[in-house]
């Protein structure tokens, strides 16, 4: 098991980017997936389209589902940017149109992310989360409203 912990990217006045940091480590996962892939020019273009879909979404109209490939089951809020072909993935949970939280990712090398033990890992942590959020919610202990978790930011979640 291991113990992930929700951290605040960037909030507007409508919206709000989080990641989950998994304890002992410094960055977040979409921190160190923008680390990971910066340098590397056969997939910058990639990496670019993805932080400017982000950064559009962020100031402008939010999270919406259109923006977002389904990944994941159909029961869980698993999305994968970008829409478009390419070569990477960003793996993510939508839990509204005005909150996202950006997991980790990789190359896309095979048909489906459950083919790359890399790519499902970072799904399965990202369904995990979206069960235990769920609950959570459920019991009224986190409320996902306008950009914001609230209190979210001082919970850990064991995935």
């Amino acid at each position: 098991m291991a113990t992930v912990s929700i951290k605040s990217l960037k909030q507007t006045e409508k919206n709000g980017l989080f990641s989950l940091v998994f304890e002992n480590e410094a960055f977040s996962e979409f921190e160190k997936f923008i680390e990971k892939f910066k340098h590397e020019a056969d997939v910058s273009r990639d990496l670019n389209v993805i932080l400017s879909y982000i950064e559009q979404m962020v100031n402008g109209a939010g999270f919406l589902e259109r923006y977002f490939r389904p990944e994941g089951k159909m029961r869980d809020n698993v999305v994968a940017l970008p829409v478009v072909s390419g070569k990477l993935r960003l793996y993510c949970l939508r839990l509204s149109d005005s909150v996202l939280i950006a997991g980790g990712g990789g190359r896309k090398t095979t048909r489906t992310y459950d083919e790359d033990s890399s790519l499902a890992g970072y799904v399965i942590s990202l369904q995990k989360l979206d069960e235990l959020i769920r609950v959570e919610v459920k019991k009224g202990n986190i409320v996902i409203e306008s950009g914001t978790m609230g209190d979210i930011e001082n919970k850990t979640f064991e995935l």
